[in-house]
């Protein structure tokens, strides 16, 4: 008999819905011989195959479902299959960076991999994916033949998965600091060894590419700036400025180099290197006002116990950029907190706005690239979300 994970009575409905998570308080019995990282069936009080997916005890997510089929072994096989499919579904068009793996919302749970040019970059967030890690840079070198595969997975979920951060070369050879890539018509250098996440956020290409229409002829505030992807974008379509700030004075060098990259010109006036919320208050302060503000924080709420104080970071940050806005300007801000639902996000704009006395219109709302799709079973799976308000 396979190794089960056997749930308490009336606890499978998330599971016969089709939801890779299952929480630990919903497990009646594991066997204690059992290791982490271990291939285990799911199955009802009454012994009824539910999924089979990979344990984590000391987790709050106790097992990630890899297959609903009782017939389906997690072998060789089922990666090369599961693999295959992930990157036959991505139309590359004329983007050379794309996301290719996109973990649970591909039936891969705890798996990301990002394709820059030729290059791939791997992060496994999870005890399970590490243990089948040479399996799977096995399976990716056949179907896509890459000069190299370099693994990124310096993340804070790592330590509860009990794992030590990892970074390094784990097929062909080692990528150069820095890979030019295109996308909308734009060249962005990337630092893959180094930048955030595998290097560029590609869950902003589509909305790099919306912010375009809002921009024209506007004096632009771009916090939390990075290498500069909205203020190319920006430039490009036609906007008089773009001010970056970040806290990274190496994001703001390359935020440089990408703007010089363009044929743009890359004033030093516009690259501000400070806290995002001090320099704010800065602005306010001093009363300078901006056409179009684009926030893009980091991610804020990492567990359900920094909820309140991110819902509170997020509100003053979008307080004070709405009362440096011209009347008829636009904010442009995101969350990609997965925590932060859509409907919340919404509620914390709202109230800003209010707070700041300013009347505001939801004119678009954007969210991650369509190479980050959202599993419909996987509601989780929507982290990014964005609001185009127009201030009257």
């Amino acid at each position: 008999m396979p190794n089960q994970v056997i749930l308490k009575p009336n606890r499978d409905r998330p599971l016969r819905h089709k939801h890779p998570w299952v929480f630990s308080g919903a497990i009646e019995r594991i066997d204690p011989a059992i290791p982490d990282g271990e291939v285990i069936d799911v199955v009802t009080a009454r012994g009824e195959f539910l999924g089979r997916g990979y344990l984590k005890r000391k987790s709050q997510i106790a097992v990630r479902v890899l297959t609903w089929d009782a017939a389906e072994a997690i072998d060789e096989g089922f990666w090369s299959r599961r693999l295959a499919l992930a990157i036959a579904w991505r139309v590359m068009g004329d983007h050379e960076a794309r996301r290719l793996v996109n973990a649970e919302s591909d039936g891969l749970p705890g798996l990301i991999v990002d394709r820059y040019g030729e290059w791939l970059v791997l992060q496994a967030l999870t005890l399970g994916i590490e243990q089948f890690k040479p399996v799977i840079v096995q399976q990716l070198t056949s179907i896509l033949r890459p000069p190299g595969i370099y693994e990124r997975s310096e993340v804070d979920v790592r330590e509860k998965e009990g794992l030590p951060p990892a970074s390094g070369v784990l097929a062909g050879r080692e990528p150069p600091d820095r890979v030019e890539i295109e996308e909308n018509g734009q060249r962005y250098l990337v630092e893959l060894k180094r930048g955030h996440k595998t290097g560029f956020y590609l869950d902003q290409r589509e909305n790099r590419r919306k912010v375009q229409a809002y921009v024209g002829e506007a004096e632009v505030l771009n916090l939390f700036s990075f290498s500069g992807g909205f203020a190319v974008a920006a430039l490009k379509a036609g906007a008089k400025s773009v001010v970056n700030v970040d806290s990274s004075a190496d994001a703001l060098q390359l935020a440089r180099e990408n703007l010089r990259l363009n044929g743009l010109d890359a004033n030093e006036a516009d690259f501000v290197e400070a806290d995002v919320f001090s320099y704010l208050r800065r602005l306010r302060a001093e009363q300078r006002t901006f056409d179009v503000i684009i926030a893009d924080p980091p991610k804020l709420a990492q567990t359900q116990g920094q909820l309140e104080r991110a819902a509170r970071a997020y509100k003053d940050l979008n307080l004070v950029a709405l009362q440096i806005l011209r009347p008829g300007g636009y904010l442009i801000t995101f969350s990609c907190s997965g925590l932060i639902t859509p409907d919340l996000f919404q509620k914390i704009v709202f109230g800003a706005a209010i707070d700041a006395g300013r009347e505001a219109q939801i004119v678009e709302r954007l969210t991650q690239a369509s190479d980050h799709p959202v599993l419909l079973s996987f509601p989780e799976g929507e982290y990014l979300k964005g609001l185009v308000c127009r201030v009257r």
